[in-house]
């Protein structure tokens, strides 16, 4: 169990390196269309900078766009007491708690560090889901904090707002540069192969960053309550339920518990999360070593 989390950790940092890669060579282009050679190191910081913004940002916006609101344990006694419990078993600073007004079954996470994290529920959730499935879902959200997935899904979706940002930079220098400048013709190739599949190989590095993630925080809410098939269960009701909230937003889709999206078939082959029934498996295949 504890190898399978190491080595998950290790794949997601080596896929964020591609990103920083990928950002490199598409600054590289861009210097070699404009015959600039700073453009390389200005791509690199507009990156940084975009990482940085959605370090301190993204939690906020994360609970504003999806309509979370904040409470209390007077409010939700059950649910804060459930995070209350998750929070001192696994030796976690108590996140803020939060709900959303929506009759889909889901969750999410987000936050910077342990010290700023948000955890929150949809009333769906807490509707259809008895007092052991919505502990195994709120240990897989905690999961996600313990993991620091929160700060690296936030810095990897700064970065592929930052390709998408650059690769329209690149199209600009392309149509947009002084007729004087002859730059290399293999450049101008470069330029618009980039511009056009940069953005689509930095959301299949997202969606593989995002979708190991959600195994790992599987792995980490089972080990937390010692129960996997709590969460087994809990997935069931989801997958029978549906898990598509009112709210569609696809800049925050990777941080819920279930796809909060709507579409089917090969929409699903571009979601950042896993599938249900393949979650499923792992959990009862992992409750049969506990």
């Amino acid at each position: 169990m504890y190898s399978a989390i190491a080595a998950n950790k290790r794949k997601t940092w080596f896929l964020i390196g591609i990103f920083a890669l990928l950002i490199g060579l598409m600054g590289w282009i861009a210097s070699g269309v404009l015959g600039r050679p700073y453009f390389t190191y200005l791509s690199l910081i507009i990156a940084g900078v975009y990482a940085l913004i959605q370090y301190f940002a993204a939690a906020r916006l994360a609970v504003a766009v999806n309509g979370a609101k904040e409470v209390t344990k007077k409010d939700q006694p059950r649910l804060y007491r459930t995070v209350e419990n998750l929070s001192i078993a696994t030796g976690t600073p108590m996140p803020k708690v939060y709900v959303m007004d929506d009759p889909a079954p889901n969750a999410f996470a987000t936050g910077r560090n342990p010290q700023h994290a948000i955890v929150a529920a949809t009333t769906g959730l807490l509707d259809i889901m008895d007092d052991e499935e919505l502990e195994a879902v709120m240990a897989h959200e905690m999961g996600h904090v313990q993991n620091y997935d929160i700060r690296v899904m936030m810095i990897v979706f700064g970065l592929v707002s930052a390709i998408g940002f650059i690769a329209d930079m690149l199209a600009y220098a392309m149509w947009f540069r002084d007729g004087d400048d002859n730059p290399n013709p293999v450049f101008i190739i470069l330029a618009i192969g980039a511009s056009i599949l940069a953005p689509f190989v930095a959301l299949l590095v997202q969606m593989a960053v995002s979708r190991r993630r959600e195994y790992l925080a599987d792995s980490t809410g089972a080990m937390t309550t010692r129960y996997p098939e709590g969460l087994a269960r809990a997935l069931e009701k989801i997958r029978d339920h549906g898990s598509t909230t009112k709210r569609q937003n696809t800049a925050t889709a990777h941080l819920f518990f279930a796809n909060p999206l709507k579409g089917k078939n090969m929409a699903n082959l571009f979601s950042t999360h896993p599938p249900v029934d393949d979650r499923i498996a792992r959990l009862r295949k992992m409750g049969s070593h506990l």
